[in-house]
């Protein structure tokens, strides 16, 4: 039988997403940009970059920009659920950031954007749940957008060529909801048929849902009314970028359906090799580059 779903799309779902955009319209980017010589390389310059997101709050990134003739391809990293940001993510070949532009965000909580509110990890994916006005990806999804503001705002940055990515929902949410992406890489981890996903795992971050709701399991119903807010099946008929989805292709056929457009289901192997090679290849075809730019480790 076909995976199906038993999220609800609320009712006020587009006016509370407007209302968020429109928040973060309202606010200047005012961005703040440092260069950081130790970060720095000889095919790279890097900066230390901080930004105004909803609320007001000043969220941070770090920017990386090729030495030569731009623009450049461009990798947005958004966030993990983990406190710590690098330039590129651990175990990557540092050699990229001489083929593309890079820029890694931190949103609030995260170190170097834990002023005033520092997230704990675990903890940070069931923050202000009850509410979904008080949800912290609420903010964080805004910040996902502030970034691509950003990112839009550097004239190194070829505007044809920029792909989000990051293992979880976070870059087809914002691919939905803002314009900038031209390329999505995503996964189901984190809100795609969320209570459903939870009850077969102990994997983080959902092993957080199921930890709350052993506690308050009188609650269950509101969870699933936030949740339901961020569920990328609601998001999925205005995401107009070409995807790669790491999941189980039988569980999102309703999620891949509803997209409708050019999109790449790819099943994990378990291994960051084996997985990373096929993401670089997928990039590498999608900006029309030749070779790859592999960790020496994989060699």
């Amino acid at each position: 039988m076909a995976f199906q779903p038993t999220t609800v799309r609320p009712v006020d779902f587009d006016a509370y997403w407007q209302a968020v955009k429109e928040e973060l319209g309202g606010i200047p980017i005012a961005a703040e940009e440092e260069e950081l010589p130790l970060r720095s390389t000889d095919e790279a310059t890097a900066y230390a970059v901080r930004l105004t997101s909803i609320g007001p709050y000043r969220i941070f990134g770090y920017l990386s920009i090729p030495k030569g003739e731009g623009p450049f391809p461009t990798l947005v990293y958004l966030t993990r659920c983990q406190s710590v940001v690098e330039i590129i993510p651990q175990g990557d070949a540092n050699e990229k950031r001489g083929r593309f532009a890079t820029f890694s965000l931190a949103v609030r909580g995260q170190r170097n954007a834990d002023q005033p509110y520092a997230a704990a990890y675990p903890g940070a994916f069931m923050e202000g749940i009850e509410d979904p006005g008080s949800y912290l990806f609420r903010g964080i999804v805004a910040d996902c957008c502030r970034a691509v503001d950003y990112v839009m705002t550097r004239p190194e940055v070829d505007q044809s060529r920029v792909v989000g990515l990051v293992a979880n929902e976070l870059p087809l949410l914002t691919a939905a909801l803002h314009t900038g992406l031209t390329h999505v890489v995503a996964s189901t981890s984190f809100f795609y048929a969320a209570l459903d996903a939870a009850a077969q795992t102990d994997g983080y971050p959902l092993e957080e849902l199921n930890d709350y709701l052993r506690m308050y399991p009188d609650r269950r119903d509101v969870v699933a009314r936030t949740l339901a807010y961020f569920d990328p099946l609601f998001f999925a008929p205005q995401v107009k970028v070409a995807v790669q989805l790491w999941a189980n292709s039988e569980e999102v056929a309703p999620l891949v359906d509803a997209m409708g457009g050019d999109v790449e289901v790819r099943a994990s192997e378990h291994s960051r090799y084996k997985d990373g090679l096929v993401q670089e290849q997928w990039i590498a075809d999608q900006f029309g580059l030749e070779g790859l730019i592999l960790p020496a480790h994989w060699e």
